[in-house]
This record gives C-alpha cells, structure tokens and sequence, in this order.
C-alpha cells in the first residue's frame, strides 16, 4: 500500500527486514538484489545467554543507514514492529484500541544512525475499513476501501540523542512518540465515527 500511495512522490522506499525473511520466494531476493537491510534481532534471553552480541542490531542499523547517506533513499520504519490483531494487542495490555505499543528504539537508531541526512518524518496511518486484508486480498486486487493519512513533520533536534545510554533522552524520545500514538489513535477513531455515520 505504501509503495503505491508513495511511489514517484518521494525517494525509493526501504525498510528494515527480519534475517528470516530472506528466504521468502522470490522476493527474498529481490529486497536483497536492491540492498534493503536485514536485521537479525535477538530475544532477552538469548543477550542474556551470549552478551558478546549486545549492541549487534545497533550496529547493523548504522551500517545500514550509512548507506543511506549516499543516495536519495526513503527508510519506512514500522514503530510497531508487527502486525496488529486483537490477540497481541492484549497481550500487551496496549492502551489504544486500534494499535499495539510504538517500539522506540529502533526508529530513534535510525534518526541517529543517518546522521541528520534525513530531515523529515512522514508518519502514515492506514485504515481498512472492511477490516485488515490478507496479503492475497490485496494482490489480487480484492480490496476496494482504503484511507491513508500522512502527516510530515521535521526531525528537530530534540529527536536526536543517545537513546540507549541516556535515560532523559529515552524518556523523552518516548513521551513525544506516545503523543504520535494517541493522535493516530484519535485519527482512526475519527474515520470508523465518519464510516458508522
């Protein structure tokens, strides 16, 4: 979806990929042939197991994003880090009806890691009105409804430190993405109210 509603408006899109995701038919290889990133990320437990590999995904993030620098790229990051449904949003006991908990740290890396070459955040909410599609739904074209916002907003430099050695910045960084949460929240409430009506 965002590639249709983005494409031609903005610079190629990439994205962070699960490790695991490389083996998917076909398009595997093609994120691999245009050079997406792909992260291999490591439980609790498992750093806890074999510390030599704390800070590993930080580093792959930076590399990554030093590549960046050298082209005109956009980097989609998905703050929530997995697909909504009800039964994970109540595992984690989220606050918002439509969304699960935003996961910080990895697009605070990003911000940091392009070293100010990126100056701007679109924040893009999607609503399925007829309820969330399967993948298949949506290649074959069974989808028919579909509102997308997009908000822009500059990265100021108070969206800028070292989130994961300094606890003020931490707490801010997630205060200001939490505010982005609930006006999402409050953008999807208001487009099921205008649906309903």
């Amino acid at each position: 979806m965002l590639q249709r509603v983005l494409n031609k408006k903005i610079p190629f899109l990439k994205f962070f990929l699960k490790q695991e995701l490389i083996f998917v038919p076909i398009i595997g290889l093609a994120w691999w042939a245009l050079d997406f990133p792909f992260m291999k990320r490591y439980s609790k437990q498992f750093l806890v197991n074999n510390p030599h590999l704390q800070g590993k995904d930080v580093e792959t993030t930076r590399k990554a994003c030093r590549k960046f620098q050298h082209k005109p790229v956009s980097v989609m990051n998905f703050v929530e880090g997995t697909r909504f449904n009800q039964f994970k949003r109540d595992q984690q006991s989220a606050p918002h009806q439509n969304l699960l908990l935003p996961r910080a740290g990895g697009l605070s890396f990003a911000i940091n890691a392009m070293e100010q070459s990126i100056d701007t955040i679109l924040d893009v909410t999607i609503f399925y009105p007829d309820g969330i599609p399967t993948f298949w739904q949506l290649i074959r074209g069974d989808v028919r409804d579909v509102k997308v916002s997009i908000v822009t907003e500059k990265i100021t430099t108070d969206l800028i430190g070292n989130y994961q050695d300094d606890p003020a910045f931490k707490a801010s960084f997630q205060r200001w993405l939490n505010q982005v949460w609930q006006r999402k929240q409050d953008k999807i409430e208001a487009l099921k109210k205008r649906i309903s009506d």
